[in-house]
């Protein structure tokens, strides 16, 4: 039997089985080894980001990359919830590797396509991490629409266009394009080095996560699934990559509220800690709450995707509106509660600001979800 049949949804109740815990401890001390902070500023200063040696340890001994991959594409099989417990813990360690992008967006992509040959071909790469890969969607304003344009050839297809903000889309071997064929927009994949595929990399708020700007100019492509199919595919994988951050972001939430309350008993002012006044006791308490609420929001919406609950957009889109306002929130207390150190470059309170906001922007902000829900709601 799979372990994702074995596992179950115990994160709808809000308690982990003790299998799931164990994988908490595992990728924790994992990472408090391999993604020291030391390790996370050096890496993000590189053009790759990532460091290979780390990211093959992921792959070949734990099996990170494949995790909620099934045993049958070469993946561990586990389900979702599972994936989303170990994004958090990277989010707390704000781990600088191409993990979202190939382990999320790529595989979910594949995952949920018709294309039984593209899933026997190229999942097992991406579950064992030999290969790394990406999904461009996103147009100049950050909207799944229109930008790249697939012709038909008598070998194939070929692709003219640019993708913005694309997750590590510079480093990428696989990159999953969405671009529009004679029956709508259709799924295409790219591979590294293909004639006519140009990379810019994007300097961005949050360093340790890589943005590239991807242009094609008559470059060589497959059609995975059926021409037409993108927009099924894509709304899906969306709204998992936004339940798939907001459990990353609880991970950063709770790093900067140990990071706060750890200063406010520690730092000593008119002899006595300063988490003793009152005005700090607020901003941590406030914090506790921000971040209790996002793991209550973020792991029923891990539930809910694991499921394939119908309710799921609507969890996707409350959840990424309230974690994304939370964590950004926290982080920025965390840096108030510091006070003159947490505005320096070198405490790591700045670190996780940056992610919080570059996250609270990604796949869409408050706003725009709040948007879609009063939508859908007819409001």
């Amino acid at each position: 039997m799979s372990a994702r049949a074995t596992i179950g949804n115990s994160a709808s109740a809000g308690v982990f089985s003790e299998e799931q815990e164990e994988l908490r401890r595992t990728v924790r001390t994992f990472l408090e080894r391999t993604s020291p902070e030391a390790a996370v500023r050096r890496l993000m200063e590189t053009d790759e980001g990532y460091d290979p040696a780390v990211w093959k340890q992921m792959g070949e001994q734990l099996g990170l990359q494949g995790i909620h991959v099934p045993e049958e594409y070469g993946g561990a099989g586990f389900g979702f919830v599972e994936l989303c417990l170990v994004l958090e813990e990277m989010g707390a360690t704000l781990l600088p590797a191409p993990f979202f992008a190939s382990a999320v967006l790529a595989a979910e992509t594949l995952l949920l396509s018709d294309d039984e040959d593209a899933k026997k071909e190229l999942l097992p790469g991406i579950a064992s991490g030999q290969t790394i890969a990406t999904l461009a969607y996103a147009n100049d304003t950050g909207r799944p629409d229109g930008a790249v344009e697939a012709t038909s050839t008598p070998s194939g297809y070929t692709l003219t266009g640019t993708r913005h903000f694309v997750l590590d889309g510079a480093l990428a071997d696989l990159i999953l394009v969405v671009a529009c064929a004679d029956a709508g927009p259709s799924v295409f994949a790219v591979e590294k080095g293909a004639a006519g595929l140009s990379a810019v990399p994007l300097s961005t708020m949050d360093l340790t996560r890589k943005q590239a700007d991807l242009s094609f100019d008559g470059t060589p492509a497959r059609l995975i699934g059926a021409e037409g199919a993108a927009d099924g595919v894509l709304d899906r994988v969306l709204w998992m990559a936004c339940v798939a951050l907001v459990n990353e972001s609880v991970g950063g939430a709770r790093a900067v509220l140990a990071q706060a309350t750890r200063y406010a008993t520690e730092r000593l002012q008119f002899g006595r800690p300063i988490g003793s006044f009152q005005a700090i006791k607020h901003r941590c308490a406030d914090m506790l709450v921000a971040v209790e609420g996002s793991r209550s929001a973020a792991y029923h919406a891990a539930a809910m995707a694991q499921a394939d609950d119908p309710s799921l957009p609507v969890v996707a889109s409350m959840a990424k509106s309230y974690v994304g306002e939370a964590y950004f929130s926290v982080a920025a207390e965390n840096i108030q509660v510091h006070g003159g150190i947490g505005f320096t470059w070198e405490h790591p309170a700045h670190l996780y600001f940056k992610r919080a906001k570059a996250s609270q922007l990604l796949f869409g902000d408050p706003l725009h979800h709040r948007s879609v829900l009063a939508e859908r709601f007819g409001l």
